[in-house]
């Protein structure tokens, strides 16, 4: 499976969380090819690059660094 438009993910997830786009997209962009790399079943990579996006997302604004 080819990677997603990856401004379409970033885009979905920065209008949710507030976080820039360009942040957002090499974020995507870097967690896409971590999951993908080896994958032999590549179905829910994009559910599993957001909601792994998300949570650092989180993780970075519970320790300030937006």
């Amino acid at each position: 499976m080819t990677q997603p438009n990856v401004d379409d993910l970033a885009k979905s997830i920065a209008d949710d969380t507030g976080a820039p786009t360009e942040t957002v997209r090499e974020m995507v962009s870097q967690t896409w090819q971590a999951f993908s790399d080896g994958a032999r079943i590549t179905d829910y990579l994009g559910v599993l690059v957001t909601k792994r996006v998300r949570e650092d997302l989180r993780s970075r604004h519970r320790a300030g660094r937006h």
